[in-house]
Parts: C-alpha cells; structure tokens; sequence
C-alpha cells in the first residue's frame, strides 16, 4: 500500500493510499514510502490545517468500516473547525447510542482528517485513540480554538 510519512506538532504521522483514496493515518514513520499526487496533497493539507490555514479537508478518502461507523465518521466530518458536538448529540442524530458512537469514535482510520478529536463526552472530553490519547485531543482541540 502507498504510504508517506510525515513531521507534525504530533509528532510522526504516516498517510496511506489505496485505489485513489486516503484510507488510513496513523502515528509514527512507516519505512519506505512512496509518492503520489494525492498523498503529496494530504502532507501539503495536514501541513496548512496544523499551520491553521486549512479548516476542512478536501482530499478522496475511503475509510474501511461498517455503514454504521461510516455514518459516524460522516456525521463528524460535518462538524465545522474550531466546534465541538458530542457522542449524545451524533448518536440522536444517527437515532442510535452514544457509546456506539464512541466505539465508531475510537475505530476511526483517519483521524485529523475525519475529525473525531470535536466529539466530546456529556463531562468532559470523553476518549481519543490516536496519538497519546487524550493530550493530543486537547492539542488539536486548543490547534483549533475549541479549548482553552
């Protein structure tokens, strides 16, 4: 699969391509790589979203998952830069539970990018898989001026 690693403010961060379309980012340099238009394109758009010059993606994306999480994963990337919604909020949208929209949350393949970070527990700011877990969530949350 094509992949490209990249330097971020968190840290590694690696794109993966498929067919045409991002399927997966995660933390950490993958060895190897290769380039493509479209994960140069990624790099370039993650690059302006951390320098805040980007507040929505516009990139072809195929995140694996079922038609439930895929309706998360949509419903997240409805949520405008700089807001936040929470699980209760989606899962009445989705007419569904909220802890099933955490699990849709956590099994997320391209955070950032679908951003699961603006979606936030009833107390707080519930859970966030990737990177170091909840410091990082608060880093994008605070990237975007949703916290203080």
């Amino acid at each position: 699969m094509a992949h490209l690693s990249m330097s971020s403010p968190m840290g590694s961060l690696t794109l993966f391509e498929e067919d045409g379309a991002l399927v997966a980012l995660e933390w950490g340099r993958v060895p190897g790589g290769s380039s493509s238009s479209l994960l140069a394109d990624g790099k370039d758009q993650l690059d302006a979203y951390f320098d805040r010059r980007l507040h929505s993606f516009s990139l072809p994306l195929r995140p694996a998952g079922t038609p439930f999480q895929k309706s998360v994963w949509q419903c997240m990337r409805a949520i405008p830069f700089g807001l936040t919604r929470t699980y209760g909020e989606l899962a009445d949208e989705l007419n569904s539970a909220a802890r099933a929209v955490g699990g849709a949350c956590g099994r997320n393949p391209l955070p950032i990018i679908i951003p699961c970070h603006r979606v936030l527990g009833s107390a707080g700011l519930g859970g966030y898989s990737g990177g170091d877990g909840l410091s990082t969530k608060r880093l994008l949350l605070r990237l975007e001026g949703a916290l203080a």
